[in-house]
């Protein structure tokens, strides 16, 4: 068995950066962390530095706008994730010239875990945002970096809580709004699951320099099925109020960010079937479930139970 890859992970103490984190430990990697030395005195993200530093993460201290500390720690791994948040996407051309600087990465992930972005056909404000994305990705190859594009569709945790209604805290019990008809499918993974597959794809000949897709059979479906699901749990018909196409895209363009942006992620997920609508080309990509059966990810009908 080959040692494990050394690796970096850039943004660690955001949304899915802690899971990457915690996954690349519990999996035996050596992993490393950058932070910046502000994130110290951050009172959630202390707290989160301290459960890195017990899992036994190596913390180096930097930031992806200061090329000699990036240099500094790419220097020391193998691989680098990065899971940037969406205000730094563009900010990942430095990070793609500090690893051809140094010329040791054996492979790069950026900021993805979302949808397809070269499979897209969002609105504005998200189309902007995804095409940040695809310039990234452009960028990587043509500077002939060794790479992998993590696509894991929508985060359930973020979702499924609510069913991707807006101001609620908890699954609708009474009504519920679905965004066109209902029946386009969605796909719905766990952040912990993400984790779980961004981190065997790193050393794994058959993810390099392709598109790794979460897209999990049992958790690939429309809103429909996924209202009907929750319906089934608590023996209740909820009152469905549909917002047709033409109406969601006027609610897209007069409301204000980020309800726009979350409004086009919706239009483009739940009513343009950006997760399905294609078919996973073999030269270009692989499925996580495919190629990993020996991982039991969470179902989302197992996920809901926990909100019954």
């Amino acid at each position: 068995m080959a040692s494990k890859s050394k690796i970096l992970v850039l943004g660690g103490t955001g949304y899915i950066g802690k899971f990457i984190v915690k996954a690349s430990a519990e999996a035996g990697h050596p992993t490393f962390a950058l932070v910046r030395e502000t994130t110290l005195s951050h009172p959630e993200k202390s707290k989160l530095i301290e459960t890195f530093k017990t899992s036994g993460v190596t913390l180096l201290y930097g930031d992806i706008n200061d090329h000699e500390s990036l240099v500094k720690a790419i220097k020391q791994v193998d691989v680098v994730i990065s899971t940037v948040g969406g205000q730094q996407i563009d900010d990942q051309v430095k990070v793609i010239a500090a690893i051809k600087e140094v010329g040791n990465i054996k492979r790069f992930l950026p900021s993805e875990f979302g949808v397809d972005v070269d499979h897209q056909s969002a609105v504005e404000p998200a189309a902007s945002f995804f095409n940040k994305k695809v310039k990234i990705r452009r960028a990587i190859e043509a500077e002939g970096i060794p790479h992998t594009f993590i696509c894991s569709y929508a985060f359930a945790g973020y979702y499924l809580p609510t069913l991707g209604q807006e101001n609620v805290t908890a699954p609708p019990r009474d009504k519920v709004v679905v965004l066109g008809d209902g029946n386009v499918k969605g796909v719905y993974v766990t952040e912990e699951d993400v984790a779980t597959y961004t981190i065997k794809a790193v050393d794994d000949p058959r993810t390099l320099n392709k598109t790794l897709h979460i897209r999990l059979p049992a958790n690939t479906l429309t809103f429909n099925e996924l209202v009907s699901l929750w319906e089934n749990k608590i023996n209740t018909t909820l009152h469905k109020i549909y917002i047709p196409e033409h109406q969601l895209l006027k609610n897209i363009q007069e409301s204000p960010f980020p309800a726009n942006f979350l409004l086009a992620l919706g239009h483009c997920m739940l009513v343009k079937d950006v997760c399905t609508n294609y078919e996973i080309d073999p030269s270009s990509a692989v499925e996580a479930s495919e190629i990993y059966p020996e991982v039991e990810y969470t179902t989302v009908d197992n996920y809901l139970n926990a909100f019954v």
